[in-house]
């Protein structure tokens, strides 16, 4: 049993022994049998591959678009409407987060670690009331389960939260915002989307090195020197030699001056080489489908979509929407609060039609005239005051709107009948002699007019 001990200590190695693979360095591990000059061999030690624009521009994308989007506290009210509320430690955090950073800086920074590496932290300082007053975005984090199942995290990789509160302990779950993707290992750990492109990373970094190799080192040549006369091996070293003095190096753009018959002639581009441009625009598409984004908001693709509108509204419908709603729900977490619709954080999406601008008057100018908005209402959308005197404050619709009831029964509501007056058991003499004396008079006259027309 010592002797396997022993043998088992043994298979350590110290510092500096030599080992095999894989190596750690600082920004990644090596791969078993990497060259010392691993760097000039095109080994790579990220741990994804290479970078790669594609996945730049994804990430960038939804990063940028989070960071546009203002965010409130909204607390539902008893009629079926909502209020913003302006007084709550969630809506001065999304003002001002912390004193050396707006709330773009940390919407940001906090998407882009989120989608970089499948998870981001946050550390929240609470004020004497116990409500965070503060939130400071922080590079790493790692959970750290109790006994009894208590969740605690450390933190660490902000220099300035380092330098004025004790991090050395474990801290309390309910003072961490931490938002992560799927969990598929840990339940709390999340993956990024970018695990599921190390194929097409690896294709396009293959390819893309190749190039590289192709014009840095002449991987192979450029061009081909033709002649009819038979070269000895001293001659075609020496012609290939004065060819390179001549073109590369400071004589790169000169123009060689070739004799006895020599013809320059540039080296065919092969069916495959063609074939890179689809090939890279293949991987482009793989990666964009593994985020969830339209290639229209990437810069790239067709344009299947008739406006602005309705290609964020498909990628709302998607991972925007997805990705905003986690957020949320994470602050949610955070704060203590009930959750849609009763008390929640919104992430204002309509802030991203600001270029948008006769799409959003249109709608505006829709939904007022349907009733659904009152004027103030549509004015508020675009940052205009209410109309003065109140007058636009209640919902209008046109004359010709009218209920359901009327298109069924092809008919307006019959009306309510006017009531009939009591009937009167008799008449007041008076009346009645006053009537007939004008009932004679008339007929009298009437007599009159015919004696004077015979």
């Amino acid at each position: 049993m010592l002797a396997r001990l022993r043998g088992f200590i043994r298979r350590g190695h110290g510092e500096g022994e030599i080992r095999p693979g894989p190596y750690r360095i600082s920004d990644g591990w090596l791969p078993a049998g990497s060259a010392v000059n691993w760097w000039q061999m095109g080994k790579s030690p990220a741990s994804f591959g290479e970078g790669n624009a594609m996945v730049e521009a994804c990430v960038s994308a939804y990063a940028q678009t989070i960071a546009m989007c203002p965010g409130d506290h909204w607390r539902s009210l008893g009629d079926g409407g909502r209020e913003r509320v302006t007084s709550s430690a969630l809506s001065r955090i999304m003002k001002r987060p912390n004193d050396y950073q707006t709330i773009s800086d940390l919407l940001l920074n906090l998407a882009r670690r989120l989608y970089d590496g499948g998870e981001t932290f946050a550390l929240a300082v609470r004020n004497s009331r116990f409500e965070p007053s503060e939130l400071h975005l922080m590079r790493h984090g790692y959970p750290v389960i109790a006994a009894d199942g208590s969740i605690f995290y450390q933190l660490g990789g902000n220099e300035i939260v380092e330098r004025r509160f004790d991090l050395s302990q474990p801290i309390p779950a309910r003072d961490v915002l931490h938002v992560r993707l799927h969990t598929p290992h840990h339940p709390l750990k999340g993956a990024s989307p970018i695990l599921a492109t190390v194929l097409e990373r690896g294709l396009a970094g293959a390819a893309l090195n190749q190039q590289v190799a192709y014009y840095l080192n002449q991987a192979r040549p450029s061009w081909v020197l033709e002649t009819e006369t038979q070269l000895t091996a001293v001659q075609v070293k020496e012609l290939r030699e004065r060819w390179e003095e001549q073109t590369t190096g400071e004589n790169a753009g000169r123009t060689p001056i070739l004799t006895a018959g020599l013809k320059a002639k540039a080296a065919p581009t092969t069916a495959q080489d063609g074939h890179l441009a689809d090939m890279l625009k293949l991987t482009d598409q793989g990666i964009a489908l593994s985020f969830r984004i339209p290639l229209q908001i990437l810069g790239i693709g067709g344009t299947p979509f008739a406006s602005t509108e309705a290609l964020m509204a498909s990628w709302r419908a998607s991972g925007l929407g997805f990705a905003l709603n986690h957020i949320e729900e994470a602050f949610g977490l955070l704060f203590g609060l009930k959750g849609w619709p009763d008390d929640y954080l919104e992430l204002d999406t309509n802030a991203l039609m600001r270029s948008a601008f006769k799409e959003q008057i249109e709608g505006l100018a829709r939904g007022v005239i349907s009733g659904i908005y009152a004027p103030d209402e549509a004015r508020a959308f675009v940052d205009l005051p209410a109309v003065p005197g109140g007058v636009g404050k209640e919902p209008r619709v046109q004359q010709q709107v009218v209920p359901l009831s009327y298109g069924s029964a092809l008919k307006p509501a019959e009306p309510v009948a006017a009531p009939t007056p009591p009937k009167q058991d008799g008449g007041d003499p008076a009346v009645e002699h006053d009537q007939t004396h004008s009932a004679s008079a008339i007929e009298q006259r009437l007599h009159g007019y015919a004696s004077s027309l015979h």
